[in-house]
């Protein structure tokens, strides 16, 4: 290419030199954190035939936990799109396909999407197979859920076909080809296997049924929001996600009342499928007393119940908690520590505190350091089973549980053993904040080594709490309660107590290493001066 010239000499190696070599490369959903393995396709930003440079972004996920963005992995043109927003994806899936080196005015840059996404096949009477995708990791079949398209029905590139049910999520299967729906040879209900063929698509054919005069939009894409449900209803129509959409016109809902009455927490302010949950679950609804039917019949019960579906951040937290009770030999032992101590020492340097660091002094930096000097005295609650291996962890990242309008997160503060604990309050308030307004990144929430939850924030005079896999242990807080207590020379007097309660895997922590753990750290609260000495 160097050597060949035009009659000017330069143009075409010049020309070369520009476009450079065209790669393509896959668009895949990467790594979505610890033990979250789908999201949900919340918005293309780019689409067929438009350029990106290199790390833009050009799609944005949601997971139960966070919205992140996928970039383009060098300077080039979106050249296919092969799954839908509102589509559940999982980790490693396809996307679409990006032609890094590609220029937008390069005549070949849409070849290949416009032979893919736009132009149906010529009328070939080849037959195209109907086929289970891979599933995921570790998910070997699926249940046919629902036939969305029948035999004799006309199908276009990538528009759906059939939904596949499987223990993890609700997956579609979309047409390779534009054609007619052949035959179906898996009927719903049945359990298929990946690679099994569920029917096949006549490429290139037509139904039979009568064609218009002009072509008719496709009701998926073409039509206006206006079409799709009542203006009132999406007013901010341009910022919901397909699968917000869906949830709001299935419920019969006014996305300006939710934006109102519950805010949008997505990017830009975007509804979010948990801000809707969030609305239903208030019954801020203004339709929801005049859908519940008046009857006096006591047998009437199916009309007034309400089945919404699970948000994904439940359906993981349940998945897990579950998870833990199987997995884990999991006992919980319990103590009860006198507050006394600690709220003393707080009322007489709470304001010397704040006015120092700027931050208020709360219970839980105690806690966390008690926890640590805890930690380091019995190892195996610092540590994890891999296998047939024990992996002790010599750091000490403390997982604080944090109550969202979405469910529970547990962010972790890093390196807690080298904080001060005016820096632990700080973390703590600024990952609460930020859980809350889900602005939480996945890495935040990755890599605990122990985890504190404090239920007595709602009231819990005791609990039983379940451990955060892969750890080993969590401790509880309750609440604080003036109780009559039992002074060493016999005088009975009010106390400020609080009762702890740490559950822990019995397969590596034996109930004397449990048990001496946590009274470590009811010695340390009671006596605050031996955090300071170390002992």
């Amino acid at each position: 290419a160097v050597d060949f010239k035009d009659k000017t000499g330069q143009t075409v190696r010049r020309i070369i030199y520009q476009q450079g070599i065209v790669k393509m490369s896959k668009i895949v959903v990467p790594s979505l954190g610890e033990s979250v393995s789908e999201a949900t396709i919340s918005r293309w930003l780019k689409q067929v035939g438009d350029t990106a440079k290199a790390d833009e972004p050009i799609v944005e996920l949601e997971t139960d936990k966070v919205t992140l963005e996928v970039n383009a992995p060098g300077d080039g043109v979106i050249s296919l799109i092969s799954a839908k927003e509102g589509d559940t994806v999982e980790v490693g899936a396809v996307l679409g396909e990006f032609e890094v080196g590609k220029a937008a005015n390069d005549p070949d840059a849409n070849k290949s999407s416009t032979k893919k996404a736009k132009s149906p096949a010529k009328g070939t009477g080849k037959l195209e197979n109907i086929i289970v995708p891979t599933l995921g990791e570790s998910v070997a079949e699926a249940t046919i859920g629902k036939w969305l398209k029948q035999p004799g029905d006309d199908v276009a590139i990538d528009e759906a076909l059939v939904e596949l049910e499987t223990d993890k999520a609700t997956m579609e299967v979309n047409a390779h080809a534009a054609g007619v729906i052949k035959d179906i040879s898996a009927k719903e209900g049945e359990s298929v296997e990946i690679g099994a063929v569920l029917g096949h698509i006549e490429v290139g054919a037509k139904s039979a049924a009568p064609q218009p005069s002009d072509p008719v939009p496709d009701k998926q894409t073409a039509q206006p929001a206006s079409a799709l449900q009542p203006m009132s209803k999406v007013d901010k129509s341009a910022l919901l996600s397909p699968a917000v959409r869906k949830m709001i016109t299935d419920h019969n809902l006014d996305a300006a009342d939710i934006s109102v009455k519950i805010g949008g927490r997505g990017k830009d302010g975007r509804l979010t499928k948990e801000d809707v949950q969030a609305y239903l679950d208030k019954g801020l609804s203004k339709s929801a007393a005049a859908s519940v039917p008046n009857s006096s019949n006591p047998n009437n019960r199916a009309a007034r119940e309400e089945r919404v579906k699970m948000t994904r951040l439940r359906q993981n937290i349940a998945k897990r908690l579950k998870e833990a009770q199987n997995t884990a030999a999991m006992l919980t032992t319990f103590n009860e520590v006198d507050m006394g101590a600690v709220m003393k020492l707080r009322a007489q340097y709470k304001e010397g505190f704040e006015k120092k660091h700027g931050v208020k002094l709360g219970f839980m930096s105690f806690f966390v350091k008690a926890a640590v000097n805890a930690l380091k005295d019995f190892p195996e609650v610092n540590s994890e089973i891999d296998g047939d291996e024990i992996v002790y962890k010599n750091y000490y990242d403390i997982s604080v549980a944090v109550s969202t309008p979405q469910g529970l997160v547990v962010p972790v503060v890093r390196e807690c053993d080298e904080k001060s604990m005016a820096q632990i309050e700080k973390d703590i308030i600024d990952l609460g904040t930020r859980a809350r307004e889900g602005k939480l990144s996945i890495q935040e929430m990755m890599g605990g080594t122990f985890t504190i939850t404090n239920g007595g924030i709602f009231g819990s005079l005791m609990s039983t709490p379940i451990i955060n896999p892969p750890q080993t242990a969590i401790m509880g807080m309750h609440k604080i309660q003036q109780r009559p207590m039992v002074m060493p020379d016999g005088s009975i007097e009010a106390r400020p107590m609080m009762y702890l309660a740490m559950s822990y895997d019995h397969r590596i922590i034996d109930g004397k290493e449990a048990v001496s753990f946590l009274v470590a750290i009811k010695n340390a609260i009671e006596d605050p001066q031996r955090l300071i000495l170390d002992i």
